[in-house]
């Protein structure tokens, strides 16, 4: 008997031993092609002998420093390496262990950032529904996903939230992307307008979406409108890239794509690749000067942020994306994947819409082709989906709630940026095995 709490108390998981490239290996010799990079998390794949080599250099060296008194060497590097390369005025970054972690202590600069200024009325947070930005109370609370926080409910903040920037359920007849985009991020004005513009400390977003909506990229124009409207009433622009930054979309910073930067910047996942469990928040050069030239202590921190393992790791990591010329393949390969997915399931009549960015894809289920209308929930076809394509030797991520938290389907494919062509097809192959299984099964 185990006495691990899992995530599922009815499976009991193989047990992991051994990771070559874009696949896992378990106790039983079974190989498993990790579609998904785990959560969009391992993108150098699994082996990666720089990076298990710059961990064990940094073990010798220094395993534990607490900030409250030192800081490190790798912590130093990798902040000025992410500074070397983010878009706009980022200018700090601080180092968490992970992505919930990352959103939590952005909100909380935020809140912090208009104490400091003196405008302490500024504390709501407006976000959008069917997002996702972390499991931690504050997290949750921003998140957008009525499955995740419905039991939570009587703990979570008061935040607002806005429509989506959804295209293929939300466009309308006649209107073009751009117009959509548009018409989409005036919701933010009209939240603001309505919560009171002296009430507003932030608006937090996913640049693309992940976990909640299967790669759903965001209309041409929408996040510059975004941009505009937070300058205009004078709030903070979080973004979320946890999921979809460090290269993931074809960029290092997922934002790069939408010609605009933010205020505050959480990463995580890809940071580490797996390696280790590393997050950072990045801010502005304004954001930071305010707590600086005030009380001079951002009030929040853990024991292990700037953990010099943790950020040797990271370092190495993002080193490896740069020098290895890993985000040209990431737009190569991303696009090579988009066409095969169209060519083999472009018709399919279960699925709706295959979207994303770079090696950040998803596949939207529908019970009718033409309508969009969803499969019955109870039909639990993103879990049945998951399960037959593990069953075939393929891990992906299919999520159940697209639409609104209970209903709609997508999987979402992230596999790691070393994937050849070979197990591309591989992978599509057993895709298509695990959803003809399914799918066919249902109608």
């Amino acid at each position: 008997m185990s006495h691990v709490f899992p995530r599922n108390c009815h499976v009991q998981p193989p047990v992991a031993i051994g990771g070559e490239g874009v696949w896992l290996i378990d106790s039983e010799g079974r190989r498993y092609l990790d579609g998904s990079g785990g959560a969009a998390v391992s993108c150098l794949g699994h082996g990666d002998r720089q990076v298990t080599e710059a961990i064990k250099a940094q073990l010798d060296k220094l395993a534990f420093a607490h900030t409250g008194f030192l800081t490190s060497e790798p912590a130093e590097a990798l902040a000025d390496l992410l500074i070397a390369h983010t878009p706009g005025e980022l200018e700090r970054v601080y180092f968490v262990s992970g992505g919930s972690e990352a959103t939590e202590a952005a909100i909380k600069l935020a809140r912090q950032y208009w104490v400091e200024k003196g405008q302490p009325q500024r504390s709501r947070l407006i976000a959008r529904r069917q997002s996702y930005h972390g499991n931690t109370i504050g997290a949750l609370s921003a998140g957008g996903n009525e499955w995740r926080r419905q039991q939570f409910g009587p703990l979570l903040l008061d935040v607002s939230h806005i429509a989506p920037c959804y295209e293929y359920r939300e466009r309308g007849e006649g209107e073009t992307p751009e117009e959509y985009g548009i018409r989409a991020a005036e919701a933010l004005r009209e939240e603001i307008e309505r919560v009171g513009p002296e009430t507003v400390m932030a608006f937090m977003a996913e640049p693309v979406v992940g976990a909640t909506a299967g790669a759903l990229p965001p209309a041409p124009g929408y996040f510059k409108r975004i941009r505009e409207i937070c300058d205009e009433y004078g709030i903070l622009l979080i973004l979320d890239e946890v999921m979809c930054g460090m290269g993931r979309t074809g960029t290092l910073f997922a934002c790069e794509q939408d010609g605009i930067a933010p205020d505050i910047l959480c990463i995580a996942k890809g940071l580490g690749a797996g390696y280790q469990p590393i997050g950072a928040m990045l801010c502005s050069a304004s954001v930071y000067d305010a707590v600086a030239q005030g009380s001079g202590f951002f009030q929040h921190g853990h024991t292990y942020i700037g953990h010099p393992v943790a950020t040797a790791a990271g370092l190495a990591v993002v080193s490896a994306i740069l020098d290895r010329g890993l985000l040209p393949q990431v737009q190569a390969k991303g696009a090579a994947l988009q066409e095969a997915l169209e060519a083999r399931f472009g018709q399919h009549p279960h699925v709706g819409d295959i979207r994303g960015r770079g090696l950040f894809r998803g596949i939207e289920i529908v019970a009718d082709r033409a309508t969009k209308v969803p499969f019955d929930p109870a039909g639990k076809v993103a879990a049945r989906l998951k399960k037959a394509a593990f069953a075939r030797g393929l891990i992906c991520y299919p999520m159940s709630g697209t639409i609104d938290g209970k209903h709609g389907d997508h999987i979402l494919l992230a596999p790691p940026f070393i994937i050849s062509d070979d197990e591309m097809a591989q992978l599509i192959e057993m895709l298509a095995g695990a959803m003809d299984e399914v799918l066919d099964g249902i109608a």
